[in-house]
This record gives C-alpha cells, sequence and structure tokens, in this order.
C-alpha cells in the first residue's frame, strides 16, 4: 500500500521538473536503505515546502494584483476629480471604456492622468493669480499700507477650478479694478482741487495732503491710500477749504466797497487806487471764478484792512475840506441863481457834528450832493427868467450911462474915444426903449411863479 502510494506520488512528482530529483533521491535511499516511514515523512515534507512556495508565490501575485486594482481605481478616481473640479467631461484621445489587462489599463490611463495633472497646475496658478490680485487691489481699497505681494498665500479652492469659477473671479477682478481706477480718478481730483485752493488761498498744499496721508504725497514712492476714510478726509478738506475761500473773498469783498467808497469820498486818484486794484476786481467775482495764483492770501487781507484803516483816518482830516468844497459849490449856485443860501448857524452845527463823530460823513456828502442836485435842477429851471434879469439890469446900467452922458456939455467935442461913446449911446437908446418890455414880462413871470 505504501509503496503504491509512493509509486503515484513518485509518478506525480516525475512528471514535474523536480522529478528527476525525487528519482535520484528513491536511489540514494535504496542504496542507504532508508526506512519507509523516514522516506513518508521527507516526501510529506517536501510537499509542504513546496505548498508553502506556491502560497508565497500567490500572495505575491494577489497582492501585486491587488495593488494594481488600487492604483487603477486612485487614477480612476483622481482623473474623474480631476474631471469634475476642472469642469470638463472627458478628455480628448481617452477612451470611455478600459479594456485589456490591469497593466493595459494602468498604463492606458498613466497619459491623460499626467495630462489632467498638467491642467490643474496650469489652472492652479490662473487661480492663484487672480485670486492673488483680487486680494491685493481688495487691501488697497480697505486702505492696508502694507500687502505680501506673494501669491503663496492665497488658497484656492481645488475642488472647483472651472472655467466658469474663473471667469467669476476675473469679473471680479475686473469690477475691484474699475473701482480702484475710479477711486484713483477721486483721489487725483481731491489733490488737484486742494492744490487749486491752496493756491489760491496761498497755502502750502504738500503739507495739507500730507496731514491727510503720507501716501497722498507724491514723493513718498508707495501707493496711494484709496480707502473710504481717506476719500472722506480728502473731500472734508477740500469743503474746508472751498469755506475758508469763500470767507476770505467775502472779506475781501467788504475790504474792496469800503475802499472804493472810500476813494470815491475822497475823490483819490486812479495812480493812488491801482496798488489795490487786485482786491477791487474781486468785487464782481464769484467764489468759483477766483482762481488765480495768490488772490485770496492772508498778506493781502492785511493789506487791505491796513488801508481802509490808514483812509479812515484820513476821512475825518479831509471831512471838514470836502464839505467846505460842495458848501461852496452850493453857495455859488445859490448865489448864482439867486436862491436862498443855507444858514450860517446850520453849518456850523454841522461843522461841530463832524468834529465829534456823531455823523455818517457818508450820509453827509450825500446829503450835500443832494442839495447841490436839486440847487442845479432850480437853477437850470430860472436859467430863462435869469438872463432876461440880467439882460433888464443891463438895460439899467446903459440907462444911466446914458443919462449921465446925455449930461456931460463936451460929448460932441473932438476928442478921443469920442465917436465910440456916440455909436454907445445910439445902441443905449434902443435897448432903454425896450425896459418897458422887459419890466413888464418879469412881472408877469414873478406873478405866474
Amino acid at each position: 500500500m505504501g509503496s503504491f502510494q509512493i509509486g503515484m506520488r513518485s509518478s506525480a512528482l516525475l512528471e514535474t521538473s523536480c522529478g528527476y530529483l525525487l528519482q535520484e533521491l528513491q536511489m540514494i535511499w535504496d542504496e542507504v536503505g532508508k526506512d519507509q516511514f523516514e522516506r513518508e515523512k521527507v516526501l510529506h515534507d517536501l510537499e509542504q515546502e513546496c505548498l508553502e512556495v506556491y502560497r508565497r508565490k500567490v500572495d505575491s501575485a494577489n497582492i501585486s494584483r491587488a495593488r494594481l486594482h488600487q492604483e487603477l481605481a486612485e487614477s480612476e478616481a483622481e482623473f474623474t476629480h480631476l474631471l469634475l473640479s476642472l469642469g470638463e467631461r472627458s478628455l480628448p484621445g481617452r477612451p470611455e471604456k478600459m479594456s485589456g489587462t490591469l497593466k493595459e489599463q494602468l498604463d492606458a490611463i498613466t497619459p491623460a492622468l499626467r495630462e489632467m495633472r498638467l491642467r490643474k497646475e496650469q489652472r492652479m496658478n490662473q487661480f492663484r493669480s487672480v485670486q492673488g490680485q483680487i486680494q491685493k487691489i481688495s487691501a488697497e481699497i480697505a486702505g492696508q499700507s502694507v500687502y505680501d505681494d506673494s501669491i503663496t498665500n492665497v488658497i484656492v479652492n481645488e475642488n472647483d477650478l472651472s472655467l466658469k469659477k474663473l471667469d467669476e473671479y476675473q469679473i471680479e477682478l475686473q469690477r475691484l479694478c474699475n473701482e480702484k481706477n475710479d477711486r484713483l480718478q477721486l483721489v487725483d481730483t481731491y489733490i488737484d482741487t486742494i492744490h487749486d485752493l491752496s493756491s489760491t488761498l496761498g497755502m502750502e498744499s504738500s503739507m495739507i495732503i500730507t496731514k491727510v496721508h503720507p501716501t497722498l504725497n507724491e514723493l513718498c514712492g508707495i501707493s496711494k491710500n484709496i480707502s473710504d476714510s481717506i476719500l472722506d478726509k480728502l473731500n472734508s478738506t477740500v469743503e474746508s477749504l472751498k469755506e475758508e475761500k469763500q470767507t476770505q473773498l467775502e472779506k475781501l469783498h467788504q475790504l474792496g466797497k469800503a475802499l472804493t467808497n472810500l476813494w470815491n469820498l475822497m475823490g483819490t486818484p486812479y495812480k493812488d487806487r491801482h496798488s489795490f486794484s487786485n482786491v477791487t476786481d474781486l468785487l464782481s467775482l464769484s467764489s468759483a471764478e477766483v482762481s488765480g495764483h495768490g488772490s485770496l492770501t492772508l498778506n493781502i487781507i492785511q493789506q487791505a484792512e491796513a488801508e481802509v484803516k490808514r483812509l479812515d483816518q484820513l476821512k475825518a482830516s479831509k471831512m471838514k475840506e470836502l464839505f467846505f468844497k460842495k458848501q461852496n459849490e452850493l453857495d455859488q449856485i445859490c448865489s448864482k441863481s439867486h436862491m436862498e443860501i443855507p444858514s450860517q448857524p446850520e453849518m456850523e452845527n454841522i461843522i461841530n457834528l463832524i468834529n465829534s463823530g456823531e455823523i455818517d460823513h457818508a450820509d453827509l456828502l450825500m446829503s450835500l450832493d443832494e442839495k447841490i442836485s436839486v440847487a442845479k435842477e432850480e437853477a437850470s429851471s430860472r436859467k430863462a427868467i435869469m438872463e432876461k434879469v440880467e439882460r433888464w439890469m443891463l438895460a439899467h446900467d446903459e440907462e444911466r450911462w446914458l443919462e449921465e452922458y446925455s449930461m456931460d456939455e463936451n460929448r460932441y467935442s473932438v476928442r478921443r474915444g469920442a465917436h465910440k461913446n456916440l455909436r454907445r449911446a445910439e445902441r443905449a437908446r434902443v435897448i432903454v426903449n425896450k425896459i418897458p418890455g422887459k419890466s413888464r414880462k418879469l412881472v408877469g413871470w414873478f406873478a405866474e411863479n
């Protein structure tokens, strides 16, 4: 029985590549006289050792197969995830269904996976660039003076790298760029306005701008702060300068009017007014129309105030002179037209008021001007009758001369100038003959008036 089993086992072994070795082993055992039991044990051990070797090989093969399955599955999963994250449906050139051995399938997907990884890296760089710019511009708009330009701090969502998402970021970036440009233009507009207003007011614009924020000064050399708070400060600064400009202009308007009134009051010649023409020229201008360099400086205001004060002091001393000048003009008009002249006590009372400062000089001169105007109108209305009165008086003068001439016994004697007297006497007789008619006309005019 044992021999049969050994023969069967030997026959099976002989069919293998180890059969020859087993046959040689049996020959050695026969020669040695190896016990059958020991032979069975050795053969059993050989079978176990062979099984262990096969089992290890099978296990190793299973592990390799499982690893290939896992690699293939991971590659498939990664490829699918990359497709989804990149927002693509498929990769051109890669078959939809895989076939062949595991290694063939793995070799087939590896190039496609490598291509998708490259695309992912490129897309990631695009996202980093766009998101980095978004963060930088957002920081500038928020007023962060220092920002790390490195894009390593940018966190990219690797689960959504689609072109749609990239477009959304690019749209947001464009919006922020437009907002930044708008803010920069607004800042530049504010700065230009501050320069113009400061120039008009005689102020140092660079100090004002630096006080708002140092980055707004061009000499700073870094990006301008364009945050909401800075825009608010710039706006308030511009409004403050505009108010200051309006205040200064109103002061100069008041001073210009005062200068003009004083000049007109005292008859100041043009050459003496010219030095303050820069003040009086502002009287017809609004705040928006004044833009000249140094037009509204404190120095100009102080000079104008000093001139007004000086003219005020001169006004009192010259007021009497002006008053007497206009009073003399009024007296001459009244005297020439035979009108009533203001009484002496009234004039003395006015002089006392001038000395005490209890009367407004402008009102006084205006009152005198009105009286002179009324007197001139009255004189103009009396002009015709005054000419008649003068002719009537001249006629009476000629009548008296004619009477004296007629009483002269030597009027016909030959002497120097006698012929002139004769001609005058002839004219005088003609004039005297008209006296009754002139007298009646004068009496009629006075009766009517």
